[in-house]
């Protein structure tokens, strides 16, 4: 790989941030790391990441509306995002869907398979990886 893909993770758990975070930079990604929403949002302004993974349930702004301000903005609509999250209801998978979620991984999930995706999702692009 000629330059490091980026990746910004956001958990307001310390220790899913930093299990997400670990896993990602052993296969070689840059990763920054954000307790909530709004920091992820001020990483992505400043790093331009290849791909994002958001928590739901968070301080300041949610997943969600995280997810929602990236799809909005034009300069960050292209960017994948995980939500690795507990929430996992119906509903709550339908909300990811209707904002553009580009794969969806509940918790707790399996170091490799967030890994996969999230390589994948690295590489290609959105919309050119179905989960």
């Amino acid at each position: 790989m000629a330059s490091r893909l980026r990746a910004v993770v956001a958990d307001d758990s310390p220790v899913v941030r930093d299990l997400i975070a670990v896993n990602l930079q052993m296969e070689g990604f840059e990763v920054s790391a954000a307790a909530d929403g709004q920091g992820a949002l001020d990483l992505v302004a400043q790093v331009d990441p290849h791909v994002v993974t958001l928590d739901v349930m968070m301080p300041r702004v949610t997943g969600f509306e995280a997810v929602a301000r990236l799809r909005e903005n034009p300069a960050t609509a292209h960017i994948p995002v995980v939500l690795v999250t507990s929430r996992a209801q119906a509903g709550d998978l339908q909300r990811g869907r209707e904002l553009g979620v580009d794969a969806y991984l509940t918790k707790p999930f399996e170091p490799a398979r967030l890994v996969d995706v999230v390589t994948r999702l690295a590489m290609l692009g959105r919309e050119r990886v179905t989960e």
